[in-house]
This record gives C-alpha cells, sequence and structure tokens, in this order.
C-alpha cells in the first residue's frame, strides 16, 4: 500500500529558522546593510557558501520526518549512486538560531525519492518496479567552519499526493565512524526543501522523470509545504547550464537551536 507524509508538522520546542535577505524584505524588518543588499549579489554569495550569516533570521516549524526515513546514518557528499536524472547541487548554510553564525561541524543529512517517486528500502510504494539497495539518495556531510555543507544528487521525482520535496535532518556533536557513517549527536532539526514550480514543470517534461506514472501534485496544493515560502524550506534554485537537463543549483541557510 501506498504510503504518503501527509501529517500535520509536529509543533516540538526546538526551533528552526531559515535566513534571507528577501525574506526580511517581505517582511518589512532588517538590521544592518542584510535587508538593504540586492537580492542578486545575496544569491551570489549563497551559492558560493560565502553569504553573510549575520542576514536576518525567520522563525518557522519544522516539518515531519515521513514514513521513509531509514537510519543508515551514511556519510557521502554525493547521494545519487548511479540513479539518472538532471544535476542537483545543494549548498546548505547552517547557523546558530540565536547569534546565527555559523554551525560547524554539524551534520546535514537528507533523503528522497528517485525520479519515478521511489524511496530507497521501499520501492513499489509509487507503482513502479526497480532495483533496490536501500541507500539511494540518502546521506549527508559535516559543516565546515563557514557553516556550509554541500550536496549532491539529482533532482528528485513525485509520489502520489506529495509534491517535489527533499527531507532533511541536522545533527550536532556526531562522530564519524571509519565505515563512513555516524553515531551519537543530537538531532535538532527535521525539515524539507521545496522547489520552484516552474523548474519543476520544466524537469517533468525530461527522461526519466516523464515516465512516471503517477499524478505530480503542484506546491500550491501541498498539504506539508502550505506555501510557506523560504521560511517552509524554498530553496533558491539556479541553473547550471542553458538547458533545465544540465540541472540546477539550491541554496538556503537553516537556522537550528544547537541546545534543542
Amino acid at each position: 500500500m501506498l504510503m504518503t507524509d501527509l501529517s500535520s508538522a509536529p509543533m516540538g520546542r526546538r526551533r528552526v529558522l531559515l535566513a534571507g535577505s528577501a525574506a526580511a524584505a517581505a517582511i518589512g524588518i532588517g538590521a544592518g546593510t542584510a535587508a538593504a543588499r540586492p537580492e542578486s549579489a545575496a544569491a551570489a554569495d549563497t551559492a558560493t557558501g560565502t553569504r553573510d550569516t549575520a542576514a536576518i533570521c525567520t522563525l518557522t516549524k519544522e516539518l515531519t520526518e515521513g514514513p521513509y526515513y531509514l537510519d543508515h546514518a551514511l556519510v557521502r557528499a554525493n547521494v545519487a549512486e548511479d540513479k539518472k536524472g538532471v544535476p542537483l547541487e545543494l549548498v546548505l548554510t547552517v547557523v546558530d538560531t540565536t547569534t546565527c553564525a555559523p554551525l560547524n561541524k554539524a551534520l546535514v543529512e537528507i533523503w528522497y525519492c528517485d525520479a519515478l517517486g521511489e524511496y530507497s528500502g521501499f520501492v513499489g510504494n509509487n507503482g513502479h518496479q526497480e532495483p533496490d539497495n536501500g541507500t539511494f539518495l540518502r546521506g549527508g556531510v559535516l559543516t565546515g567552519t563557514d557553516g556550509v555543507a554541500k550536496l549532491t544528487g539529482i533532482y528528485p521525482g513525485w509520489y502520489r499526493g506529495r509534491c517535489i520535496h527533499i527531507h532533511l535532518k541536522v545533527h550536532t556533536g556526531v562522530t564519524l565512524t571509519p565505515d563512513g557513517s555516524f553515531t551519537g549527536g543530537n538531532e535538532v532539526h527535521t525539515g524539507q526543501l521545496f522547489f520552484d514550480e516552474k523548474i519543476t514543470e520544466a524537469v517533468a517534461k525530461l527522461s526519466p522523470y516523464s515516465t512516471n506514472t503517477v499524478p505530480r501534485t503542484p506546491l500550491s496544493a501541498d498539504g506539508i509545504y502550505g506555501n510557506g515560502g523560504t521560511a517552509a524550506g524554498l530553496l533558491a534554485v539556479t541553473a547550471l547550464g542553458s538547458t533545465p537537463s544540465a540541472g540546477y543549483r539550491g541554496t538556503l541557510t537553516v537556522g537550528v537551536d544547537p541546545d534543542a
């Protein structure tokens, strides 16, 4: 039976915030030069992982983990394995919720479905049969002193009842192990990353996404995203080339409470 993660997002004591000059301008608050910086300059800084992390921070709630999480604790920057699809780079900057200072050695973990909407470990739940090794499109990396975690994979596909998204966890205090995984630490954030609908429409026309037989739920109809904008995890996405097949880079600053 197909499982979906349409449950309401839990409200715990842990706080998460997302920083962005565009969000700051939208709500009309600012400090220093963060709100006054041109959006193009801010986007360029974010893409290279050099964005001013003293930017205004916007509070938001965490989002549901969903039913497809597997506690593999894989540490790797490239999660694609042999999956075919449009190349995707993620540049995620983790900052402290109180100070917005970059958080060093935070483990940023992602997991998501392939172009046919199938999750590793659960292949067949979206109606497509393919090999399942239980690990594709899962993994995470530590942030550096700049708070930046860089991961690569493919643009996600979709499954019934959900828009295109990537699941996200942030852990602090983990210990890396020789077998390429991590142990211990504290889970300080669970959320999701989302994509602009116009970009998704372009990607959905390409193979192998176009062979996904399940109807696609648009961002506007997704019950988890809830039109939350950047505060809910909407990535700033830039093209890596002149055509959709060349791929995209998604950036976001995620603030967490490391003491949660």
